[in-house]
């Protein structure tokens, strides 16, 4: 079994690395971290820096799971990339942070999630950050 999670160091990619690292544990299976960029930028903040990705190596090493981190290049869109990986992978779950955004927001910008959610060919877990109502 696999699980992919999409990671941003972000507070909405903290909670599904969080929820991703307890499934894999669960099911005993390999974790895929896809961290990407927003495919439009010439510089992304988004993207994981040489100390961030020896952070979440180490992290994932605590964790005892068996970890793959894929940095995708500049300019590929983070919602390709995560299910080119899941695919490749051929993953039995992904796992995703949501924020929220406006109507207005999602149409002109659209929304990485809902096209993973649309066209993952497996089954998408999403987490938000905070659970406040």
């Amino acid at each position: 079994m696999t699980v992919v999670v999409g990671y941003l160091p972000t507070p909405q990619g903290e909670a599904a690395l969080d929820q991703a690292i307890n499934e894999a544990q669960r099911a005993q299976a390999k974790l895929v971290v896809v961290n990407s960029s927003k495919g439009d930028a010439l510089v992304d903040d988004r993207l994981i820096d040489a100390r961030e990705f020896h952070l979440l190596e180490e992290r994932l090493t605590l964790s005892g799971l068996d970890f793959w981190i894929e940095r995708s290049a500049q300019g590929q869109d983070a919602a390709d990339e995560v299910l080119r990986v899941a695919q490749a992978q051929r993953a039995n779950l992904i796992v995703i942070g949501l924020r929220k955004r406006t109507t207005v927001g999602k149409f002109i910008m659209g929304s990485t999630a809902q096209r993973i959610l649309m066209q993952a060919g497996c089954p998408v877990l999403t987490v938000k950050a905070d659970a406040t109502w």
